[in-house]
């Protein structure tokens, strides 16, 4: 008789799987396209939108120190005048942030510039500037400029020791 029990404790198992297995298959089917279309739906980013953080970041000479710029704020300038410039449309850049990091003791250093009275201050001093603060929209990725636009932005506080970089 113990055999008899246990062939059908084995089928009464064997069956219980058998539901759990097909129960897990409906709840998977169920989720499935909700879980694809989250997959899916991910962070909303074009790759027209995608920036590479390498393009936004300018390193010294040593390659000790990494500069990122921000800009805070941009003149209305361009905005009265809506003529195309010669080369494409720009911006005219007043005021940015700039972070410098040390890699070499991974401190951040933060600095808002007016680069407007900068070039004022300059030009009061020394009777010149070497800034350009238009810069190409192109030029400009999610509010910060591109690295190859850094020494144009900064070089009138350079020339002053506002930064050393």
């Amino acid at each position: 008789m113990s055999s008899n029990s246990d062939n059908e404790e084995n089928v009464e198992v064997q069956l219980s799987a058998e539901a759990e297995k097909e129960q897990h298959k409906i709840v998977t089917s169920l989720l499935r396209p909700k879980i694809e279309n989250e997959a899916k739906a991910g962070p909303a980013l074009d790759f027209e939108e995608f920036v590479d953080e390498r393009i936004l970041i300018s390193k010294d000479l040593g390659g000790k120190k990494e500069m990122k710029i921000k800009i805070l704020e941009v003149s209305d300038e361009n905005q009265k005048s809506q003529i195309r410039w010669k080369f494409g449309s720009r911006a005219k850049i007043n005021k940015i942030l700039i972070t410098i990091k040390h890699l070499e003791t991974q401190q951040v250093e933060e600095s808002e510039f007016d680069i407007e009275a900068i070039e004022k201050e300059l030009v009061k001093k020394r009777h010149y500037s070497s800034s350009n603060r238009w810069v190409p929209v192109n030029d400009i990725k999610n509010g910060y400029v591109v690295g190859s636009r850094h020494n144009s932005l900064t070089c009138d506080a350079v020339a002053l020791d506002y930064i050393t970089f």
